[in-house]
């Protein structure tokens, strides 16, 4: 008996466990990916150091998925860190828990856990199809490709779209499948940044003079906002670029700053230069006599305080504060920053909006297209990073594919 076929369109790690489920499950399947190999988006987020997911108590980990938190924990609760971990480890490779709580594979590297995944696939049989752009469906409901040689098409008995989301274009994640699908009437919520950096307007002399530089043992604080997330505060750091600010401490606040903007035209952070430092200490040393000494060596002298620390409180607050220790000192611990724009979507991390989960059944199967699965990124769900994307990303797939495998029964 012939065996069933499937079509996973997408070579990222939605789609590449779909293809492990799918395989494992007994049917035949092939990959299709419009770029010259597969997970490409996937090594070069794992150039850094390879953030497989995080250890921190599942409830804490179900709530970084924000309001789509009912839709992805059914997902999780099939694919859990721990299960994720073991997968990994099953595939020959070792990982540690960071200081941080995050996961990584015990070299840090992406490379060789791709490469012993691809393996597995292909001794499972599953079939790679590279520079295959999927176009769509023609009239009698096949999948239209495009290729370096000539046009193809395939009529399997089920599909997966892995289909990434909108950021990083160069390596795959184009979001040309949203026409593609809105055209068959599928709800799709708009593509937006997310895990980017945002627009300020620096002046001419603080983009030239620090641009690049580390802002390093700071805090950030957001306050509330009528039908916003509640009042957010954070330690971290984050980097200062040219037009703006982007890094880890950014990007977990991205969603709700995009948001604000979005409903606002600007969001306000207030920065905290001394975190460790309480209001009352920074005043009594603020106050204390500078002397014949200019305020950039007062403030170093005093609190440390120096290169772009010095820089940012020059940038933004008036001269006329520096003459008043009581205002200089709650700028430094309360420095407002003013975010004009997110940063365009082909330079985010990821990518929030997609395919609706009201247009997906429970097996994430298209309600209107029967037989057509999705997963991965082009679904409506964003997380902050830290491996919350990689983790839900693989639980999608191994959803969509066990739900192949549950319809075709």
């Amino acid at each position: 008996m012939q065996k069933k076929a499937v079509t996973v369109i997408g070579g990222g790690p939605a789609g590449l466990m779909a293809a492990e489920v799918l395989a494992a499950g007994g049917l035949q399947v092939d990959v299709y990916d419009a770029m010259p190999s597969v997970g490409r988006k996937f090594l070069l987020a794992g150039k850094g150091g390879m953030n497989l997911t995080h250890s921190e108590p599942y409830d804490s980990f179900l709530s970084r998925y924000g309001s789509r938190r009912p839709q992805i924990a059914p997902l999780l609760d099939q694919f859990d860190p721990d299960a994720l971990r073991a997968w990994v480890h099953a595939l020959g490779i070792g990982t540690f828990i960071g200081s941080s709580g995050r996961v990584f594979p015990t070299d840090m590297k992406a490379a060789p856990l791709l490469r012993a995944w691809l393996h597995r696939l292909r001794q499972a049989g599953v079939r790679f199809h590279m520079r295959h752009r999927w176009l769509g469906w023609d009239q009698a409901g096949a999948l239209n490709f495009e290729t370096p040689q000539e046009p193809h098409t395939v009529s399997p008995d089920a599909v997966v779209l892995a289909l990434g989301g909108g950021s990083w274009a160069r390596l795959g994640s184009d979001a040309k499948w949203v026409p593609l699908l809105a055209q068959r009437a599928i709800a799709i919520a708009p593509l937006l940044p997310s895990n980017c950096g945002f627009d300020i307007g620096w002046s001419e002399y603080f983009r030239q003079r620090f641009a690049g530089h580390h802002l390093k043992s700071v805090a950030i604080a957001v306050d509330s906002a009528a039908g916003d997330e509640p009042a957010f505060r954070k330690q971290g750091e984050f980097v200062i670029t040219a037009d703006g600010v982007e890094g880890s401490l950014i990007y977990a606040l991205s969603a709700g700053l995009r948001n604000r903007i979005a409903a606002d035209g600007k969001a306000v952070i207030q920065l905290d230069l001394l975190p460790d430092w309480p209001l009352q200490r920074v005043i009594d040393e603020v106050a204390r006599p500078r002397g014949a000494r200019s305020w950039s060596s007062h403030l170093q002298s005093r609190l440390s305080l120096k290169g772009v620390k010095t820089g940012l409180l020059r940038e933004l607050v008036p001269a006329a504060d520096f003459a008043d220790p009581l205002r200089l000192a709650h700028a430094i611990k309360a420095l407002p920053l003013t975010l004009l724009a997110p940063r365009p979507i082909d330079e985010a991390i990821s990518s929030a909006g997609g395919v609706t989960f009201e247009a997906l059944d429970q097996q994430l199967m298209l309600k209107a297209l029967p037989g057509v699965f999705c997963a991965g990124e082009m679904l409506d769900w964003e997380a902050p990073t830290g491996g919350y994307l990689l983790s839900a990303c693989l639980a999608s797939g191994r959803a969509a594919g066990n739900g192949v495998l549950n319809w075709l029964r």
